[in-house]
């Protein structure tokens, strides 16, 4: 029968200190948590008031741990690079370099969007340029084959780093689109199974792949219409964990939208389904399976999908599917409170996926074409300060009871300030909760530097035919080309390896 998911007033206050009081931990690991990494709640509070005073007390405890070098050695070249050969280093160096080129960028954007294209010969002529420079540069492969050889060569040979496997498909149109879709997921599982247990870490799906765009588009506007009215009925709606937060952005809804049809209906139990399916399968192989965020146009439709699947599937210590929360959003410490709260009081573990978020351009222009204020953070350190608050969260949290983290960043001084608050707290090789993550391709310094630390470090790697794969490079083209030229450590340090090699080799 559907219910309605908890609402938040009613999850406040029934929040209790079970993961905001100093306890034993829950790894092998002796310590205890300070006090100053602890939130006391006083439960006579409004909920509104509870609610800030975590933020704020949030806010305050990650600020507390800023001193955070010692724990992570970013600087010796040599050792960060030692299981690197010197072909692929040099590969690597200038295809960042090539990339972080924004008039290059820009033209093969441009290039790439144009009729020119449609042209066979010149089209050929630029996928063979793209598949050799950066396809291989951020990608796993064509075929299941080249992409077990990557995942292997990634986990041995002294790297070991494990995979994020996702087959780089996105916006299906109709259900035909979907279960083909659905078929390379549940491959994608099979390669999973296939390779040495430790060498994968996650399979990654977006579900626009798997749930027609606009059907996920509708579902999104009838969430948010309830969130309005809560006499709004959806009479198909399953259990969840609460979606929106006081502030969620809700512009995308502005007036009271038509039920869903019954064609409709059927379409999105069929893409329920279709995400059950890939749930059994990764519960089969024992690898857990996470949703991508995507765009806030149809991310309560993503959510409430993700969330009810999570209230089925995760049991006790093991869990099958993580969520995202990207912290480039204003509301995303509340919905990450929310929502953790919410699957604590009911007995669910829930596992979140941190990101700082891909889609920055589309969301402010869509915002802005609506007469509406941007739903991201309005500067680049309130985005940091966001996310470094939700990874302290749940760091607390996960080292005090239930649930995991996987911390994807390729800043390096949250990666710091997550390590040194991991470490007080007794995680890390001893715990499998906590999982960072950076794309193949990037930040290969903080990865390695990670790893050596003594943590699960996990590299974001798409596959498929490079055709497939082009709209991931574009958008990372677009979304990182700031990242990109910002990611002179990276080609620093590769620069300083290669000098040490050449060196070596000449005397």
């Amino acid at each position: 029968m559907a219910m309605r998911a908890l609402s938040q007033k009613k999850l406040l206050k029934n929040l209790s200190h079970r993961y905001f009081s100093p306890r034993p931990l829950n790894t092998a690991a002796s310590a205890s948590p300070s006090a100053s990494s602890s939130i006391s709640i006083n439960l006579t509070e409004k909920p509104e008031s509870i609610l800030q005073n975590q933020l704020a007390a949030l806010s305050a405890n990650t600020n507390t741990n800023t001193n955070n070098s010692s724990y992570i050695n970013l600087h010796d070249a040599e050792k960060l690079f030692s299981s690197v050969s010197t072909t692929k280093l040099l590969r690597a160096t200038a295809n960042l370099h090539l990339a972080s080129m924004e008039p290059i960028v820009d033209l093969g954007m441009w290039v790439m969007n144009s009729k020119l294209m449609d042209m066979e010969v010149f089209r050929d002529i630029v996928l063979a340029f793209v598949k050799h420079t950066f396809y291989e540069h951020f990608c796993a492969g064509e075929n299941a084959l080249a992409t077990e050889n990557t995942v292997r060569g990634l986990n041995s040979g002294g790297a070991g780093l494990r995979a994020m496997l996702v087959y780089a498909v996105e916006y299906a149109s109709d259900n035909q689109s979907c279960d083909r879709n659905l078929e390379a997921f549940l491959d994608t599982v099979e390669i999973a199974k296939s390779l040495p247990p430790s060498s994968v870490s996650f399979i990654i799906v977006k579900l626009s792949a798997i749930c027609p765009m606009k059907l996920l588009e509708r579902v999104s506007d009838l969430l948010r219409w309830q969130y309005k009215d809560s006499s709004f009925n959806l009479p198909w709606k399953l259990d969840t964990l609460p979606i929106f937060s006081d502030i969620s952005p809700t512009y995308h809804t502005l007036k009271k939208p038509e039920p869903l049809t019954l064609e409709e209906e059927h379409d999105l139990q069929l893409g329920h389904q279709r995400l059950l399916k890939i749930c059994l399968k990764c519960l089969d192989a024992n690898v857990p399976l996470t949703i991508d965020a995507e765009h806030t146009s149809v991310q309560p439709a993503i959510d409430y999908l993700t969330y009810s699947s999570a209230i089925m599937y995760n049991k006790y210590d093991n869990i099958v599917m993580y969520g995202t929360i990207q912290a480039y959003l204003k509301d995303a410490k509340e919905r990450l409170l929310l929502a953790s709260k919410a699957a604590d009081n009911i007995g669910i573990p829930m596992g979140f996926k941190l990101v700082r978020g891909a889609y920055m351009s589309s969301e402010r222009k869509l915002a802005s074409s609506l007469g509406f204020e941007s739903p991201i953070h309005n500067s680049i350190q309130e985005t940091h300060a966001c996310y470094n608050e939700c990874a302290s969260f749940m760091i607390d949290k996960i080292a005090n009871g239930p649930g995991a983290l996987v911390l994807a960043t390729h800043n390096v001084e949250s990666g710091k300030i997550a390590v040194a608050k991991a470490h007080d707290l007794g995680i890390g090789r001893v715990s499998q909760k906590l999982e960072f993550a950076q794309l193949y391709g990037m930040s290969e310094p903080l990865s390695f530097g990670l790893r050596n630390a003594g943590f699960q470090v996990s590299k974001y790697m798409p596959f498929g035919p490079v055709e497939i794969v082009i709209p991931y490079l574009l958008r990372r083209a677009e979304e990182n080309r700031g990242l990109l030229s910002a990611s002179s450590l990276d080609r620093q340090l590769m620069r300083k390896e290669l000098k040490r090699r050449l060196k070596a080799a000449v005397f």
